[in-house]
Order: structure tokens, then C-alpha cells, then sequence
């Protein structure tokens, strides 16, 4: 076509060269018209009466309508985008920098290369090239007078007010943009795949307190659960979702008031999208790719269908395994399904199947998915019934012919099923559930049919005669079994006996959400009879072990838990063992036997911080300092804002904060105030605590609340900063040079002393030299304004006043450097110089008496001491007598 008007254009022109030009200028311009008519183009604004289809803008590489700036184009296109050889067209917008799609009409129903999109005064119309309408906007209120299109990407039809009378913000599809809002009750459907843009099985539901992702109505994600989702406020209620330059939200109060937040590197533009995976992202676009800066799951192999039915996804990383477990393999016409390998059974086919509704439980058998495997649904649906054995457990699976499949957790004696689809199943070496898959036994039930007696064809006779003998031995082996299992002392059930616990502990281990149960003679094993301790605390003392798959654990062997019930002791432990974080040791059981109370953590192996810290081992780095403070904040931030019941962790220390692989920092013994009893609490009240990490409001009978562990965090970050105890016998000359201590002159000598380091943190800080108090191991590998960051928020933190102490999640974004460093308020820091005084007072008697660790009484806060009397004994707890189990 193109050559065709070349060369009706070159014969044009030899007419003018033979003098026609009147005559020739004339039918230039009508050619010019036709060419203009005939060659597509986009525009910023259109009008009613206007036609565009598929086979004018082949895949978008034209378009009929842009924004104003170019940056997104509203076309007919197929997926693949341009160029593409796709055949299913749709109406969508495409973000012209990166080519991809934002949101799309038709997606249910794609149309051919030589479909329409009409526009008139009642809306927009998709029909198929027969003229059958695909998809149309709904009825307006007023006719059309323009449609546009918008720099952020949302399409709109305008009356002649240029009020909306629709707009594709309204109805997102699998994504949405900056500047586009997903309220409550909204929701995103991902795609079926990358060509094919029909409504998938995975969602995105925005709720009044979260966002969930979803595969068949059952939830595998919360955004609250992420680790890197922080809770900025109490307020109940979401009202919507967005995604801006600086993170992801859910707000609420009209977006006056965040309620989650994630932050994320600044981007000039983003999209939060649920793929055809079932991964919800954010991606960030620069230059010409787009990078993904937020994923939920993280792991995807928490994504419900990722490897096909009853498939085991063993690999959470980009390189994807999965296989199928024991007792199954993958069926040669569809590689994504897991059937029993025996061909004597079969999968069960829920309720889609009348035979299958029919058939008794005995055509039913339970197939063992084997150890450390476990299904997505089970974390967030919960047990059907607890306290039960495996053989109820399976009668209520093959009573429901929804029911495919269970898992029967040992420790709680819990039963959970798995209904209407299989998804994929995963490995986890942290719980005790076995799996079983229901399978039927022998023939089809169409064969069982086929018989007139119900009996399957070809039964052996010999079988007829040795059933009663078998019968009989089955009965006998179950009796001794039976017998054997009520004299069993660790009170578990294994898969062929039961004990009979007694009412109380029947009671305890009902509760849904309870870790692991270990018997105690399982963990005395492990530990080798309690022989390594590893520390030890106001709780009790933690050992080393090892239980039988090899794996490290520290048992803690809780001495103080004073009358407190079974009952009681499992509530609490089902509380702690769903906190969950990247940055707090995993309680990965526990043991409630007899008297004994024993918790399992995962097992640490660099130790507690004050060994690394204030040892004599390698210098620790100012970059794992800094990391180890930040995971500190961001596992407090999480007990404060991320729980669905907020922890006051009392006792933040750095013997409680444990290291892993690459100084990665843990928060260990969180929650366990909640284990004492009524009787224990008033003492705790006023004995909780170590030495120089109390925040002031323990002594002056104020509320303790969150900010009393943001204090502890500050004092902590000033012993990171400086690589030593914050109150402990030093040089005086290692602190000070003509510097004032305690209100009296400097002294150029070198004797010890208690040297209060907040205090002299304070006078530096006033002075902008922060680099004296940086640890001289680091010898000078850092510079003064990394000192300055985190000591200006260590003093943030330890403000006297605790409504002028940031919250953890804001301790966290300026540690990120989301936010401006807080400025410390002088006139809320003074009380650091009365303490810094006493500590002076304090060494000096202590050189007149040669002790070695200076004890005063500890006085009531109501006896009518006077302040400095009550903090001089505030300062000077014995920290083995408050100290908190490590």
C-alpha cells in the first residue's frame, strides 16, 4: 500500500512538470487528506462518534489516545505487546516506557485484530468483528462529551463539565499505579498467564484490617505478617491501599492515618501488581527494565499452586524444584500432579463426583505424605478439631466429600483438612503435622456399580475364609497396643496408641496455635541430661541440644513460673510461638510436663551481643553494628506494632539479643512476663529490669508501655557506639579529658571508676565530638557523622519524657534513613548529668570501701524517699538480681 501511494506521488509530480500545477496542487491536497485519514495517530483528547480497532494499531505501537505527556497510551492490543504475535486482543492502557500493561476491559473476553472500540454519547463499546458486543461501560448519568486519558494512567469519560462519569481507576484489573487508590471491599485478580489476561485464581483482597492474598478462598498471605510491614497506628480500620514513591500503604481516616507501611527505595514510578504466580510485588521502574523492591510471599513456595497438585516445592529461591513426596510420583499426561504411585488407589474427586458421594468410608484409605512437609492453608485456616485422635480425624475426612486430604498435628492432637483442591505442599522441618492424602482403594466406583452385590469382581475366595482369623489378630495387637499407651509417661500419641491425659492437660493442648509439644524426657535426651549450659537468668537456665533431625536448639528450663496451671502456661506459649519475625529467636516448642516447663528456641550460634560486644573476640565492625542495631529496631518495631497483640518486651538488653549467621541480630525472651503469676507480677512490676537499661517511669510509678523498651533500645545503642558497658569501672581518663564529671573538675588521673557513658555521650553530643565516643578498637574506621546518626537517636530514645521518645517504628526509618534524625531535647536529658553525679559519688566510695561492685538497698517509690535517693538505687540493681533469662 505504501509503494502504491509512492508511486501515484511520483506521477503526480511528472505532472507538474508538464505545467499543470493549478490543476496538480489540487489533487496533492486531496491526497494529503487521504493519507492523513488512512494512517493511524494518537490523540490527547477524543470525541464521541470516534471507531478504533485492533488491525489500525497493530499491538499498541500506535495508539489512539495518550496522556498528556506520552506516558501511558490507551490502545487494541494483544499482550505480547509490540510486535507481538499474540492473537487475543484487548482494550488496555500500556505504560509506554516499559510496555507494560496497567489495567485492560475485555479481559475476560478477547477480541480478534479486527474488533472495535467505538466510543458514543452512552460509553464505550468492544464488539468482536461479527458486531457482537464484548464489553461496554455502564450506564452514565449524562452523555459523553470527551474521553481522556491521564499522566497517571486512568481513563476517563468527561461530560461537558468535565465531570467523571467513568474512570478505569475504578475497576483495576491485576495492578495498580501511583496516584490510584484500592479501597476496602476492592480487590486484584491475577491474570491467567503472561499471553493470556483472564481472570486467574489468585486475588488480592484489600479487608478493614489487612491485605490478603488468596487462591480458592483460602488466605496464604497477610501483608501484616511481612516482616518488612510495619503498624504506624492503632487505628482499626483500613479504608485503602496505594502504592507512592516512597512505599506501599494501607490508610486509613481518609488517608490522614497510616495503618501498615512498607518503605521502599524512592522511584520516580511504580506499580503494585499480583502476577500470574500468585506473587503480589512492587516494582520501582527506572531507565528501561523495571526492578521488583517488595514481593509477597517472599518465599514462593508459600504460594499455593506454584509446582501443581500435591507437588512439593523444597526450593523458596529463584531456581524452582519440585518433585513429588513418597508414596507418589508425576503423572505422565500432566507432569504438575503428584498421584499415588500404588495403582491400586486413586485421588479422591471431592464433590465434583456423585460416586464419590456416595462411597463408603471404607473405599477410602490415607496416604502418608511423610515428615517435615506441610500445606499452605494450615497457618491461617486453623484446625477443624482438636484434641482427637488420627482415626477420628480421617472418619471426619471421609464422611466430606470435599475433603481431600488432612494433617493431623501430634503435639496438640489437632485435625486439619484439606477441601475442594490440592494445592502444592512444602517442606518445613518447624512443625509436628504428618499429612495424609485421601485416596480411594482398588477399582473405580464405576466397577463397584457393575456388580450387583457391591462386591468388586474377582474377590478371592481364600480371602473370605482368612478374614475372621484376621480380624481377630488385629483386634488382639490393637487391645496390647491400647494397653501399652496408657502406661506411656510422656503422654504422646504416636500414629498406633494414645495415651489418656488427664482433663487438665486435655484442656491445655486444645488451644489452637501451640508450638510443638516435646515430652521431657525427649529434651533431656537432646540436651544430653542438661549438661551444656549456655546461660542463665530470673527464669531459669538455657542448655544446649540437639534433637533427632540433627538440628541445634536451646532449651530453656524455667525454674520461676510459680502456680501458674497447664492451661495457663499453653495460652501464653500459643501467644509467643506466633510471633513471628526475622529479627526474634523462634520458640520452636515447648514442654509442659508433671511440674517441668521447658521452652525450645532455635538455636543462636554466635551467642548473646554483650560476648561479641564487651568480649575479648574479633573487633566488631562499625557495618555489623550498625545492621545489629537496626535488626534490633526492626524486631522491637514488630512486637510493638506488628503483633496482633502488642509485646512489652521489659527487659531489651544485649545479653538478650542474640546473633546469628553474618551478626545478624535476634531478640530473644520476648513475652515471657506473660508466664508469671498473679502473685509473681507485683514483684516483676518493680524487680523487672537490668542495671543502666530501666527507663525512669519504673521507679516514679508512671505506666510502663512501649516506650519504656524504646529507652532500654537507647541505652543499648550507646553501649553498640561505644563497645562497653554503659555503667561499669573504667579509666576515667579513657572518657574524659578536661572534662567536667559530676560537676567537679577534671582529674588527669588515671584511677578507676564508675563512669556514667550516657552522661558523657550527652556532653559530646552538645559539643559535636562525636567521634570521641566511638569504640577506639575501631581505630578510626568511621567517621563522625555515622557516630553522630546513632547517638542522636540512642538520645532520642532515652528522653526522661516518654511521650518525647519516637516510637520503634520511627527509631527504624531514621536508623533506614527514611525520615530526619530526631533532634534530642536538652531540657529531657538533663536527668543523664544527676545520674552521671551519683555514678561519680558512687566510685568514690567504693575506692574508700575497696568493694568491688557497690549494692544499696532498693527503696519503694512510695516510702517518701526523695528523687535522687530513688534513682541512686534505680542505678544500682544488681543485675543478677533483675536480670532477665538470657
Amino acid at each position: 500500500m505504501e509503494k502504491a501511494r509512492a508511486d501515484h506521488f511520483h506521477f503526480l509530480l511528472s505532472l507538474a512538470d508538464m505545467g499543470s500545477f493549478p490543476f496538480i496542487f489540487s489533487i496533492l491536497s486531496s491526497f494529503c487528506v487521504i493519507v492523513s485519514c488512512s494512517t493511524p495517530s494518537s490523540n490527547v483528547v477524543l470525541y464521541p462518534n470516534y471507531t478504533a480497532s485492533g488491525l489500525h494499531f497493530i499491538d499498541g505501537s500506535v495508539g489512539f489516545l495518550t496522556s498528556p505527556n506520552g506516558t501511558f497510551r490507551a490502545a487494541i492490543s494483544s499482550p505480547g505487546g509490540q510486535g507481538g504475535s499474540g492473537t487475543n486482543y484487548y482494550l488496555c492502557i500500556r505504560h509506554v516506557p516499559s510496555n507494560t500493561i496497567t489495567w485492560s476491559a475485555n479481559r475476560d473476553a478477547p477480541i480478534s485484530t479486527t474488533g472495535t472500540m467505538t466510543l458514543s454519547v452512552t460509553g464505550i463499546v468492544v464488539a468482536d468483528d461479527d458486531g457482537s458486543l464484548i464489553w461496554s461501560t455502564p450506564p452514565l448519568n449524562s452523555s459523553v462529551w470527551s474521553l481522556q486519558l491521564t499522566e497517571a494512567g486512568d481513563l476517563m469519560l468527561l461530560d461537558q463539565s468535565d465531570a467523571i462519569l467513568w474512570e478505569s481507576f475504578n475497576y483495576p484489573t491485576d495492578t495498580i499505579v501511583m496516584g490510584q487508590k484500592l479501597p476496602v471491599g476492592g480487590f486484584l485478580s491475577s491474570a491467567v498467564s503472561s499471553s493470556d489476561l483472564s481472570v486467574g485464581s489468585y486475588s488480592l483482597s484489600i479487608t478493614a484490617s489487612d491485605a490478603l492474598l488468596q487462591w480458592k478462598n483460602l488466605t496464604y498471605w497477610k501483608l501484616s505478617m511481612n516482616t518488612v510491614a510495619y503498624s504506624i497506628s492503632s487505628y482499626p480500620v483500613v479504608q485503602y491501599m496505594a502504592v507512592n514513591q516512597t512505599g506501599l500503604y494501607l490508610f486509613s481516616n481518609n488517608g490522614s492515618v497510616v495503618v501498615f507501611q512498607v518503605n521502599l527505595s524512592i522511584s520516580d514510578f511504580g506499580i503494585a501488581k499480583l502476577d500470574y504466580s500468585g506473587q503480589f510485588s512492587v516494582r520501582s521502574f527506572s531507565g528501561t527494565n523495571f526492578r521488583t523492591v517488595f514481593a509477597g510471599p517472599d518465599d514462593i513456595c508459600q504460594i499455593p499452586f506454584i509446582c501443581g497438585t500435591l507437588s512439593l516445592c523444597s526450593d523458596g529461591s529463584d531456581n524452582l524444584a519440585c518433585s513429588c513426596s513418597s508414596n507418589f510420583h508425576f503423572i505422565s499426561q500432566n507432569p504438575n500432579i503428584c498421584a499415588p504411585s500404588e495403582a491400586s488407589y486413586s485421588l479422591s474427586n471431592s464433590c465434583n463426583s456423585t460416586d464419590n458421594i456416595n462411597m463408603s468410608k471404607s473405599s477410602f484409605s490415607y496416604l502418608s505424605l511423610g515428615y517435615g512437609i506441610d500445606y499452605f492453608a494450615n497457618d491461617f485456616t486453623g484446625p477443624v478439631k482438636s484434641g482427637v485422635n488420627l482415626s477420628v480425624c480421617e472418619d471426619l475426612c471421609s464422611s466430606e466429600c470435599s475433603c481431600l486430604g488432612i494433617f493431623y498435628d501430634n503435639s496438640s492432637d489437632s485435625c486439619y483438612v484439606l477441601q475442594n483442591q490440592l494445592g502444592s505442599v512444602v517442606s518445613s522441618s518447624s512443625n509436628d503435622r504428618l499429612g495424609f492424602v485421601k485416596a480411594i482403594v482398588g477399582p473405580s466406583p464405576a466397577n463397584f456399580a457393575a456388580n450387583s452385590g457391591g462386591q468388586p469382581l474377582g474377590f478371592p475366595i481364600v480371602a473370605l475364609v482368612l478374614l475372621p482369623f484376621m480380624f481377630f489378630l488385629i483386634a488382639t495387637l490393637g487391645f496390647f497396643l491400647w494397653r501399652r499407651s496408657r502406661s506411656s509417661k510422656t503422654g504422646k500419641l504416636n500414629l498406633n496408641s494414645q495415651t489418656v491425659p488427664s482433663s487438665e492437660e486435655l484442656d491445655a493442648f486444645s488451644i489452637p496455635g501451640l508450638p510443638v509439644r516435646f515430652g521431657y524426657e525427649e529434651l533431656e535426651a537432646a540436651t544430653d541430661k542438661f549438661k551444656t549450659m549456655i546461660g542463665s537468668g530470673g527464669f531459669g537456665t538455657v542448655y544446649k541440644g540437639t534433637l533427632p533431625d540433627k538440628s541445634l536448639v536451646a532449651v530453656k528450663k524455667i525454674t520461676n513460673f510459680g502456680i501458674q496451671g497447664k492451661k495457663d502456661f499453653c495460652t501464653e506459649i500459643a501467644i509467643i510461638g506466633n510471633v513471628h519475625h526475622i529479627n526474634l529467636v523462634k520458640l520452636r516448642g515447648f514442654c509442659a510436663q508433671g511440674r517441668e516447663r521447658l521452652l525450645v528456641y532455635e538455636y543462636m550460634n554466635r551467642g548473646s551481643l554483650d560476648h561479641t560486644l564487651f568480649g575479648n573476640g574479633p573487633v566488631l565492625e562499625w557495618k555489623e553494628r550498625v545492621e545489629i542495631a537496626l535488626g534490633t529496631a526492626r524486631g522491637l518495631a514488630y512486637l510493638h506494632s506488628g503483633c496482633q497483640q502488642k509485646i512489652i518486651h521489659c527487659d531489651v538488653k544485649p545479653e538478650n539479643i542474640l546473633l546469628h549467621d553474618h551478626f545478624q541480630a535476634k531478640i530473644s525472651d520476648f513475652g515471657l512476663s506473660k508466664l508469671l503469676s498473679s502473685e509473681q507480677s507485683g514483684l516483676f512490676t518493680t524487680m523487672r529490669g537490668t542495671r543502666g537499661y530501666l527507663a525512669p517511669e519504673w521507679l516514679t510509678g508512671s505506666a510502663i508501655s512501649d516506650k519504656t523498651d524504646v529507652y532500654s533500645f537507647g541505652m543499648v545503642l550507646l553501649e553498640i557506639v561505644s563497645g562497653r558497658k554503659n555503667c561499669s569501672l573504667q579509666t576515667r581518663s579513657e572518657c574524659m579529658e578536661d572534662e567536667s564529671i559530676g560537676g567537679g573538675s577534671s582529674s588527669s588521673s588515671s584511677r578507676q571508676g564508675l563512669v556514667y557513658f550516657p552522661m558523657f555521650a550527652l556532653e559530646m553530643h552538645e559539643q559535636g565530638r562525636y567521634l570521641e565516643l566511638a569504640d577506639p578498637k575501631l581505630e578510626g574506621r568511621v567517621t563522625s557523622e555515622d557516630v553522630e546518626k546513632l547517638v542522636r537517636v540512642a538520645l532520642c530514645c532515652a528522653h526522661e519524657d516518654p511521650t518525647l521518645r519516637p516510637n520503634m517504628v520511627s527509631v527504624v526509618s531514621m536508623l533506614e534513613g527514611e525520615i530526619p534524625l530526631g533532634e534530642p531535647k536538652l531540657e529531657s536529658l538533663n536527668f543523664l548529668r544527676f545520674y552521671g553525679r551519683r555514678f561519680a559519688e558512687a566510685s568514690m566510695i567504693e575506692e574508700n570501701n575497696g568493694q568491688d561492685d557497690l549494692m544499696f538497698p532498693r527503696l519503694n517509690a512510695s516510702s517518701g524517699s526523695s528523687r535522687s535517693s530513688l534513682l541512686l538505687n534505680f542505678s544500682y540493681i544488681s543485675s543478677q538480681q533483675v536480670s532477665g533469662p538470657r
